[in-house]
């Protein structure tokens, strides 16, 4: 398993890390499998959605804001609790074909770290497994 850390910046944002999760497949050189990117954090998550447009992830925040917003009465002494549940709601983990040593990614897809409760240093998991 590799890993490498991220600084995420803001409150919430989402990053493509693509680029970061590709070198380590093609540093396997696996030809065929799975890659496996996990969070282990409880205040952000990963996801996979378009990266050609910005304004994709922009109303993605726009959205979870919607969903879950601050101040809605949660009881958490923290004071995060959205955080916790837009990380629930993108989740920890996602897995990704690998084929002929690339990550199988539509043509707008692109993997994403998800800050809900920034600035932080995040730590972003990959493993591997193929031949």
């Amino acid at each position: 398993m590799q890993s490498f850390t991220i600084e995420t910046g803001a409150k919430e944002a989402f990053l493509d890390i693509t680029s970061r999760v590709a070198e380590y497949v093609r540093a396997e050189a696996v030809t065929s499998g799975i890659c496996t990117v996990h969070v282990p954090h409880t205040t952000a998550g990963v996801t996979i959605n378009e990266n050609a447009d910005p304004d994709v992830t922009r109303d993605m925040l726009w959205a979870l804001s919607r969903f879950v917003p601050e101040g809605a009465g949660y009881h958490h002494r923290e004071g995060n609790s959205p955080a916790h549940v837009k990380a629930s709601l993108m989740g920890s983990s996602v897995t990704v074909p690998i084929e002929e040593g690339r990550l199988v990614l539509g043509t707008w897809q692109g993997i994403y770290l998800c800050e809900f409760d920034g600035s932080r240093r995040r730590r972003v998991l990959v493993q591997i497994i193929g031949k």
